[in-house]
């Protein structure tokens, strides 16, 4: 069993008649998703890709019986499009970048009080290889197998999944949890969820520095019996010079690369220096 999503997960897109709606459409049917409906207002009964558009999240529900939503909608009406979709479904997939923080502690807040999985903003998704795939990532890269991979980044996620891949270690499931200040679902939780998982036998998790979630990772680690194996990104980011995303900067002596590791290596972690190694560290926690 894949952790999030498989074959039988019922999709819907937000913002399908976007171009980037329209175009990651595409990929994930490809790839063999689910997409039963999508949904933008004011654009009922045209089809993309054979996919019907609704004009609101409830009426695309109640037609499709989807369970997951995944928002392509611009930044500046993504909360009320995740507003929308945590009343409905019980899984929010939010690709949009740039939505403002204080917007994200709102939906953040509702989706725990509604006991939603929110996952992002600024994420590239959640994929189960050779099931499904409800995000933005390459599905090419990953393969099916028993490493389950946690990321803020998706192109770091991308090029380690495939360095997995080409060392003959095939993925369970990878998480992209996003790479704003704010988001919904921790490592913490999917490390609870991988730990749970029977068919994932050892763990990624792809961090970067600012903030404590890795910090918070590693006192959950202590607890797993699961092997963990990490890579922190931004060793040798300036102080207070934002790195790519959001959440990536250094302030006030906090949210260091060098804090992060030290907490995952005390943690029982094995922490690869470069992305490369980590198919190696792999082979090592798995002998």
């Amino acid at each position: 069993m894949a952790i999030y999503i498989n074959k039988d997960s019922k999709v819907l897109v937000q913002g399908i008649t976007g171009n980037q709606g329209r175009f990651h459409t595409n990929l994930m049917l490809e790839y063999g998703t689910n997409i039963v409906a999508g949904v933008t207002p004011g654009r009922a009964g045209e089809e993309v890709q054979g996919v019907p558009v609704f004009n609101t999240v409830s009426q695309a529900v109640e037609r499709s019986g989807a369970d997951t939503a995944v928002i392509f909608v611009p930044a500046p009406f993504a909360r009320d499009a995740a507003l929308e979709a945590l009343e409905y479904l019980e899984q929010v997939v939010v690709i949009t970048e740039g939505i403002p923080v204080q917007d994200t502690m709102e939906l953040a807040a509702i989706a725990r009080e509604k006991g939603r999985r929110l996952l992002g903003p600024n994420t590239a998704g959640v994929i189960s290889p050779g099931r499904a795939k409800v995000g933005i990532m390459p599905g090419a890269v990953f393969t099916p197998g028993e490493v389950g991979v946690i990321s803020r980044s998706g192109t770091l996620a991308y090029e380690i999944s495939l360095a997995l891949t080409e060392a003959g270690f095939g993925q369970s499931s990878l998480v992209g949890i996003g790479g704003d200040r704010v988001i919904g679902t921790s490592f913490v939780d999917v490390l609870q969820d991988f730990q749970a998982d029977p068919e994932t036998k050892a763990i990624v998790i792809i961090g970067e520095i600012g903030g404590q979630a890795e910090e918070e990772a590693a006192e959950y680690i202590k607890e797993m019996d699961k092997p963990v194996v990490g890579y922190i990104a931004g060793r040798t980011a300036p102080a207070g010079k934002r790195m790519g995303h959001a959440g990536a900067i250094i302030s006030g002596g906090t949210g260091t690369a060098e804090g992060k590791i030290k907490a995952l290596e005390e943690a029982g972690a094995q922490v690869a220096r470069i992305p490369t190694s980590i198919p190696e560290l792999i082979e090592e926690v798995l002998a």
